[in-house]
C-alpha cells in the first residue's frame, strides 16, 4: 500500500454512535478521516438498541441523568451538542420519529434510519470507513501514531478512541480502549455491568418464576436514586425499566426497595377498606391495582389470608410497609452479557472536557462509552455518543 494512502489526519477506532459522529464532524472540517473497525458492519449496538428502533436521544437530558466519578467532566460536551441539535440533523434527513415516553424519542420503522443517517453523513464528509479491520499495534510516531492492522500499517496526526465498553460481547465488544488507555499511561476506573436485569437467590426466584413476563408499574431504588418506571418479572429475575436503572447504583450485596403501589396512600387504603368492607381480603385489595397473577402470588408469598376485620393496626401497617418497600437482595446482575451500558472506564480527570483529548498528549482522544460517563436508560447514553463525538471531531 503507498504511503499516501495510508497517511490520514485522524484515525477512528470504532464504528458505532461516537466513533461515527466524530468522524463526520471532523470530515466536515476538511480533514482526512478512517474509521476502523473489527466487526463486519458498522453501527450494531445502534441497531439492536431500542427493541430494533434505537431511543436515539431523551429531549430532556441534562448531566444529572449521567454516573461518573468525575460528575463535572460530561456537562461542557452535553451543553455545546443538544438533544436539539440531533434532532434537527435527524429531520434534515427525513427520519420519521415518535416520543414514546416523555422525552424519548424512536425511530417509528426502524434503528437503520438513525445508521444511514450517521453513514451519509460520514460520506458527505468524506469520511473512509474500514470494518473487518483489526489493530494489532498503535504506536507515537513523530507526527502522531502508527496503527499495526490486519489491513496494513496505518498512520495519522489525531488518533480517536471510540470502541465503546464491555457490554454484549456477542456485538464484538472487548476491553482494547481500556488497553490502550492503559498503554499510554492513563488510570482506568473499574468497569461493570450498568442497565442490567438482577438475577436471585434459588428461593426468590422459584416463588417469582411462574410470574415471569408480569410487568407492574412501580417505584425502585437504591442508594436513595428513585425511578418510577416498570418492573418485568423474567424466568431469571427482576429487569423492566426501573431494575435497569437501579442496577446502576447497585453494589453486590446492596438491597433494592420496590414500592408496588406508588400511586396509592396503602395504609390509608387498607384502614378505610376495613373499616366499610370489614370481609374483604388483602388479596382482592391487590387484584384492584396490580395484575391479578402478580397480586395471587405476591399474597400468598407474604401468607395474607385472613378478612381484614382479623388484622390489628399494627399488622396492617405492616402489610402496607411490604407492599411499599419490598425488600429484595439481588443474588447479582446478568452481566456485560445483556448490559445496554459498562460503567467506569477511562478516567475523565485526565481528559479535556472541551475536546476530549488526553490533556497531557493533545493528539489523542477517548470519546463515548470507553470514558467514565454513564447515562440513564432512555436515550442518554446516545447523546452522550453524539456530544463526545462532536467535542472531539471539532478538535481532532
Amino acid at each position: 500500500m503507498a504511503v499516501s494512502s495510508s497517511h490520514y489526519d485522524v484515525i477512528i477506532i470504532g464504528a458505532g454512535a461516537a466513533g461515527l459522529m466524530c468522524a463526520a464532524t471532523a470530515g466536515y472540517r476538511g480533514r482526512k478521516v478512517l474509521v476502523v473497525d473489527h466487526a463486519n458492519k458498522p453501527g450494531k449496538k445502534i441497531l439492536m438498541s431500542g427493541g430494533g428502533r434505537c431511543n436515539f436521544t431523551n429531549l430532556n437530558s441534562t448531566p444529572a441523568n449521567f454516573l461518573s466519578d468525575n460528575p463535572h467532566y460530561c456537562i461542557s460536551a452535553l451543553k455545546r451538542y443538544t438533544p436539539q441539535d440531533f434532532l434537527e440533523l435527524v429531520d434534515r434527513h427525513g427520519v420519521e420519529h415518535e416520543e414514546k415516553a416523555p422525552g424519548q424519542l424512536f425511530c417509528k420503522t426502524s434503528a437503520k434510519d438513525i445508521l444511514n443517517v450517521l453513514l451519509t453523513e460520514c460520506d458527505w464528509a468524506g469520511a473512509e470507513i474500514r470494518m473487518a479491520t483489526s489493530i494489532t499495534q498503535v504506536q507515537p510516531n513523530e507526527t502522531g501514531y502508527k496503527l499495526n492492522t490486519s489491513s496494513g500499517a496505518l498512520s495519522c496526526e489525531s488518533l480517536v478512541v471510540a470502541c465503546g465498553g464491555l457490554s454484549i460481547p456477542t456485538m464484538g465488544a472487548t476491553g482494547f480502549g481500556y488497553e490502550l488507555a492503559k498503554q499510554f499511561g492513563l488510570s482506568v476506573l473499574p468497569t461493570r455491568a450498568g442497565l442490567v436485569p438482577f438475577t436471585l437467590h434459588p428461593e426468590l426466584k422459584q416463588q417469582l418464576s411462574p410470574l415471569s413476563g408480569i410487568s407492574c408499574p412501580v417505584e425502585a431504588h437504591c442508594h436513595n436514586h428513585h425511578f418510577r418506571e416498570p418492573l418485568l418479572v423474567t424466568h431469571r429475575g427482576l429487569s423492566g425499566p426501573s431494575m435497569l436503572q437501579v442496577s446502576s447504583y447497585w453494589q453486590p450485596g446492596d438491597e433494592v426497595h420496590i414500592n408496588l403501589l406508588p400511586a396509592q396512600n396503602i395504609q390509608d387504603d387498607l384502614f378505610t377498606l376495613r373499616k366499610h368492607k370489614p370481609q374483604s381480603t388483602i388479596a382482592q385489595y391487590l387484584n384492584q391495582h396490580l395484575p391479578k397473577r402478580f397480586a395471587q402470588a405476591f399474597n400468598e408469598l407474604q401468607g395474607w389470608s385472613r378478612p381484614l376485620q382479623e388484622y390489628r393496626n399494627p399488622e396492617l401497617e405492616q402489610v402496607a410497609n411490604t407492599l411499599g418497600n419490598w425488600t429484595v437482595k439481588p443474588a447479582g446482575t446478568e452481566g456485560y452479557r445483556t448490559a445496554e451500558v459498562t460503567l467506569g472506564g477511562v478516567d475523565t480527570r485526565q481528559l479535556s472536557s472541551k475536546t476530549m483529548a488526553v490533556l497531557n498528549r493533545p493528539n489523542l482522544y477517548f470519546i463515548g462509552e470507553v470514558v467514565d460517563v454513564t447515562g440513564h436508560l432512555g436515550g442518554h447514553n446516545f447523546q452522550w455518543a453524539w456530544a463526545s463525538g462532536v467535542a472531539a471531531g471539532n478538535s481532532a
